[in-house]
């Protein structure tokens, strides 16, 4: 057997005459989707896989699918005979323009048996004398393949060695994503031992000495690996101690290295190349100078073989020296190493004469957390879910770690000033993280997130950015919108369009085993993001803020303020600012009563209905009770008209029912029923029990301003209790109630036993309270007979999808992700709203 190594991802060139078994070798060692045949680009341009005029065509075609399946991260193999140079030579650029590594794999079988299998195949027309010149062509490329730029070259010669070959895949040197930590990711320590002996032992670890009281190990009694993220060296006080330290961790499966720029220069001056003794690479080789030769040529090894970057805890967190964009993490190049070692320029250099770097990390866009160092700053800032983590111990500053995933930041003091800054150390500029950019929420995205993706057409976003850019709340305050929520199932009987039965089965059918019942107020949705400080907060300016579901100003000020207040005290008197260690909280909320906010709406949609409804039929029904006395057949439109009539009586008792007078804040009140997130954690884990024992503190602590929600806990196994819970709501909504909302007991992040997240919510509404979404006469049994045809499949998957993206945009809100990234899910949840789904359900 021979077995081929290639990286996990490459470009892998087939090289072979035709008739080499190319094509057979690429079917049995690679997934059809891999495999890019000139052959198929030729039939694909040209309708005929051997029209060679059309092989330029083909080939651009190939390429151009070549280099998006590298840009995506994919194994690519391309089958041609890619005998010529020129051939050969387009592929490697293709693999560098996407920094993977092309692999040649080389079929020689004897010419001979090359032409057997040519004239087996009738589409195969050209002369022996085109094969005898292919394999001349494939005798020159032996020698040609390394210098031409193909990092691995596997010849395979003769039909026994190609049949017993066998592909092993190889990960990449910066792969290690099945390192999960936890980690210490140690900033630029440049010689500063006692300094990173003394962040060592803050962070919990346990330093062992030589003989000589050196520290050459370190070990954490938790488990937890260091990350070192380069320039060990120069500039301080003992570089061959931070190396012993750093290469004795390293060797027992301690710590992970990458390089610095530092190091780098130091191997060079190692080898021998001429390097100029600057930067404190003098001072250095000063202090190597007292150490024994074989010490000295450890340091070199040990440099040498530390690779660019790291890809860890499963493509969650990169670290590299100067940090890496994006589109270089898991790559492999020259320029993935240069960028990794020494970051970007602009070319230009600042008042202390050195190269202005290339702000990257304000264009970061990616999903991965990366820590890097190189250019120290007086504190550490986060800027798009990345940090630089150098701040300058050898400067004077402090050496720093971050603790991950527990993001948190922990430093020493410097003993002293080692070495004279050329530039002052100065704090980071304000957060660009902070600014949000157009091409984050344009055109057709795919968003991925922890509970799920979905794809935002170009038309939706385009619908979401008219409400966002002109009507919604600043965006730093825009944490979260509701999700929609899709009814129960249709009840079939009893005259009920929705009935609590129907909602029970839903939820049992999805293997819930218990739910709630909460009271469905009848008022405007309410979202409340509230500071503990009336006069600035975490997200801005400003004490909070309170926003509709479409993420608009609820009263607009001075009222806004006024209700925010309110809250603000509620929450300090019911003590749950200590309690959940927080300085703000988001708070789920219905706001009561309807007319408060929609007065407007109810004036102009349905006290119109109401009113004409109200004057007209008693007039017609009183004309034809005339009609009837004089004898005239119209018994059966005259009965017509009187159910019209009392529909249209019913019809505006049930939405004045949710009309009542208010004057600013006097007569309104806030129903609320889910403490969303706060500054430490994100509370969608906890049940409804939790959330609505926190709402009834509220009231408590308020009782004019707050209104509570009543419940009814069912468990669907216990027949009793799902008795009971319809009993109440038939009486609720008799009452003039809306309705219930039944929600998983679990909580708003419960999921199935699938693994996949249960409907948030599922509205059950009364049938009086549905004259006004169906009209005064939905219940006629024609016009029920057609309602229940009603599809909720849309409604439905509209609510997971934007559930799913509410859920995220908590979690990032509370694990401090950059502003974008919460951006784009909020603003994706607006998207959704542009769905064409039935308004009515």
């Amino acid at each position: 057997m021979t077995t081929l190594d290639i990286p996990e991802l490459a470009l892998v060139a087939l090289v072979g005459v035709s008739g080499s078994g190319k094509s057979t070798f690429a079917r049995r060692h690679f997934a059809p989707s891999q495999v890019l045949s000139s052959d198929a680009f030729r039939a694909m341009v040209a309708d005929d896989e051997n029209d060679q005029s059309a092989s330029a065509d083909a080939f651009e075609a190939l390429h151009h699918v070549a280099a998006t399946r590298l840009r995506r991260g994919r194994l690519t193999v391309v089958d041609a005979t890619n005998l010529q140079p020129h051939a050969r030579a387009a592929l490697v650029r293709v693999a560098r323009e996407h920094d993977v590594l092309p692999v040649a794999v080389v079929l020689d079988v004897p010419e001979a048996l090359a032409w057997e299998r040519t004239e087996g195949r009738a589409d195969r027309t050209f002369g022996r004398q085109v094969l005898a010149r292919m394999q001349r062509d494939l005798r020159r490329s032996y020698k040609q393949l390394a210098r031409e730029g193909f990092r691995k070259v596997h010849v395979l010669r003769g039909v026994e060695e190609i049949d017993a070959a066998e592909i092993r895949y190889e990960k990449l040197f910066n792969d290690r994503r099945e390192l999960t930590g936890p980690f210490d990711v140690v900033g630029d320590v440049h010689g500063c031992r006692a300094e990173l002996e003394a962040l060592l032992t803050r962070l919990g670890w346990e330093l062992r000495r030589d003989e000589r009281g050196r520290p050459v190990d370190a070990t954490h009694p938790s488990g937890r690996t260091a990350v070192f993220v380069g320039d060990l060296v120069d500039r301080g006080p003992d570089s061959p101690g931070v190396l012993r330290l750093v290469m004795g961790m390293v060797a027992a499966g301690h710590a992970i290295c990458v390089p610095g720029n530092h190091e780098q220069k130091l191997l060079r001056r190692l080898r021998g190349r001429e390097v100029r003794l600057t930067h404190g690479l003098a001072e250095t080789m000063e202090q190597l100078a007292a150490e024994p030769d074989s010490f000295v040529a450890e340091v070199a090894g040990f440099i040498d073989g530390l690779v660019s970057h790291f890809v860890l805890d499963g493509g969650r967190l990169v670290v590299a020296h100067a940090g890496l964009k994006e589109a270089y993490q898991g790559r492999a190049s020259g320029r993935v190493r240069s960028f990794a070692l020494y970051g970007e320029t602009t070319g230009e250099t600042d008042e202390y004469g050195l190269p202005v770097r290339y702000p990257w990390a304000r264009e970061y866009r990616g999903s991965a957390m990366v820590v890097y160092g190189h250019t120290p700053a007086a504190v550490p800032e986060w800027v798009n879910n990345t940090i630089c983590i150098d701040t300058g111990c050898v400067f004077g500053g402090r050496l720093t770690a971050l603790r991950y995933p527990e993001r948190e930041l922990v430093s020493v003091p410097a003993e002293r000033e080692w070495y004279a800054p050329a530039r002052p150390l100065t704090a980071a500029p304000a957060r660009p993280d902070q600014v949000l950019e157009l091409t984050d929420v344009t055109g057709r995205r795919h968003i991925e997130h922890a509970y799920g993706s979905l794809t935002v057409p170009a038309e939706n976003a385009a619908a979401a950015l008219e409400v966002m850019s002109r009507f919604a709340v600043d965006p730093r305050w825009l944490a979260w919108l509701p999700p929609t929520m899709a009814p129960c199932s249709t009840a079939t009987t009893g005259g009920f369009l929705e009935h609590p039965a129907q909602a029970f089965a839903d939820y049992r059918a999805a293997g819930v085993d218990r739910v709630v019942c909460e009271e469905k107020h009848m008022g405007s949705r309410a979202v409340v993001l509230v500071c503990r400080e009336a006069d600035g907060g975490p997200f801005g300016p400003g004490g909070g803020v309170v926003h509709t579901r479409t993420g608009r100003p609820f009263f607009g000020e001075p009222l806004d303020t006024e209700l925010l207040d309110r809250v603000r005290s509620a929450v300090g008197a019911a003590g749950l600012w200590d309690e959940l260690g927080t300085d703000w909280l988001l708070l789920d909320c219905e706001l009561l009563p309807w007319s408060a906010k929609a007065g407007g709406l109810i004036r102009e949609q349905y006290a119109g209905v109401g009113a004409a409804g109200r004057a007209a039929l008693p007039a017609a029904l009183a004309v034809l009770d005339a009609a009837v006395g004089r004898g005239l057949p119209v018994e059966g439109l005259r009965d017509r008209t009187a159910r019209r009539r009392d529909e249209v009586v019913a019809y505006s008792d049930a939405y004045r029912a949710y009309v009542g007078p208010t004057d600013g804040l006097r007569g309104v009140t806030l129903a609320p029923f889910a403490v969303l997130a706060g500054a430490k954690a994100s509370y969608a884990d906890r049940d409804h029990g939790w959330h609505l024992a926190l709402a009834d503190r509220l009231c408590a602590a308020d009782p004019e301003f707050f209104t509570p929600t009543r419940r009814q806990v069912v468990d669907l196994a216990d027949p009793a209790t799902e008795t009971a819970a319809t009993r109440w709501w038939l009486d609720l909504t008799a009452a003039g109630g809306e309705g219930m909302v039944v929600k998983p007991y679990a909580g708003p992040g419960a999921r199935s036993e699938r693994g996949s997240l249960l409907q948030p919510g599922i509205k059950c509404r009364g049938r009086e309270y549905l004259r006004i979404v169906y009209g005064p006469g939905y219940d006629e049994p024609e016009q029920l007979t057609a309602l229940r045809r009603r599809s909720l499949g849309r409604k439905r998957g509209l609510a997971l999808r934007e559930h799913g993206l509410g859920l995220a945009a908590l979690d990032a809100l509370v694990a401090g992700a950059p502003l974008w990234r919460r951006h784009e899910l909020v603003f994706a949840i607006m998207a959704c709203e542009s769905e064409p789904v039935d308004p009515r359900l």
